[in-house]
């Protein structure tokens, strides 16, 4: 899904020392962010950090209390701007009466070179139920289609707020391989997503946005260095408080599920640690009983963690 030519290595949203209240509730203060065309953008941060907030700015669905907010160098309210836009929210709702195909007949008919209908269909895998009606259709069915929907357009900017919520994992890989095609092609995207492979695998810059504010903004390898924490994983009888005693250790937890399980004695331990050489030294020069030694650095998730507050 190639976007419209006019897609090039320009700002294609910008927001400057952008504020938006809602009563005594501060949602976003002072946020900076930039998109160039071409890019694909990651906007990461715990419930309530303001991400759907700016989400609606950028789109035009609200304006803010203060600073500006810029949609191809123009208002977002633009309805002539907001052609080159294509929106997933978060939560929506389709026409419950409608078939699939109508409503994407309905929607293509909005834009001056949409996806032809059956095209769109057959890449999100939603031929078989163009002719059902959209009240008819399952979670992750309606989630394909409003996906589809943002893409119809051909858009140079496509803004994805959580797109692969109640979605399996075929129906993932699919809506993913759709997302690349489209970046691929010189698309450029903004997507919210709390499941960070996806994310990881999509996107090359992220922006982590904290009580309304962005903490960090950079691209992923950057981002995850900040993290500043390594992962031991080992196996062992020892209790977790004597693991927690270890220099540098910040947490200990079961490992297990995670695939590194093999026939030993004692339990599969991971340990998230400031400092992993420190960590291992002092295990070694005390004696400790252990097996299966596997040291890594800080994953995507530990370095959000750590930005957001959840990893000390």
């Amino acid at each position: 899904m190639t976007p419209s030519p006019a897609a090039h290595r320009d700002v294609v949203l910008d927001l400057t020392g952008v504020r938006r209240r809602f009563g005594a509730h501060v949602a976003l203060d002072g946020v900076d962010l930039q998109v160039r065309a071409g890019e694909a953008i990651g906007l990461l941060g715990p419930n309530g950090a303001g991400k759907t907030t700016l989400l609606s700015l950028a789109t035009g669905l609200r304006r803010p209390d203060a600073g500006t907010v810029r949609l191809f160098g123009r208002s977002p309210r633009d309805p002539a701007t907001r052609v080159g836009l294509g929106v997933t929210p978060q939560s929506t709702s389709l026409p419950q009466a409608l078939r699939v195909r109508e409503v994407v007949t309905l929607v293509a008919g909005h834009y001056p070179d949409p996806v032809p209908a059956g095209e769109l269909l057959e890449r999100f895998g939603l031929t078989k139920v163009a002719g059902a009606q959209c009240g008819g259709l399952s979670g992750g069915q309606q989630r394909r289609l409003l996906v589809a929907l943002a893409l119809v357009g051909r858009p140079r900017l496509a803004v994805l707020d959580e797109p692969t919520t109640g979605l399996d994992l075929d129906a993932r890989d699919v809506l993913w391989r759709e997302l690349s095609d489209y970046h691929a092609g010189g698309g450029t995207l903004l997507v919210t997503s709390h499941y960070l492979p996806d994310v990881e695998s999509l996107t090359q810059r992220l922006a982590v946005l904290v009580a309304g504010k962005v903490v960090a903004d950079g691209p992923i390898a950057e981002i995850r260095g900040l993290a500043r924490v390594a992962r031991v994983r080992l196996r062992t009888a020892l209790p977790d408080a004597v693991l927690l005693d270890l220099p540098g250790v910040l947490e200990v937890a079961d490992a297990g599920r995670d695939g590194f399980a093999i026939a030993g004695d004692g339990q599969l331990r991971e340990i998230r640690t400031r400092n992993g050489d420190a960590t291992v030294r002092a295990l070694v020069s005390a004696g400790m009983p252990f097996t299966d030694l596997d040291v890594r650095p800080a994953s995507l998730e530990d370095a959000v963690r750590h930005l957001t507050g959840g990893l000390r």
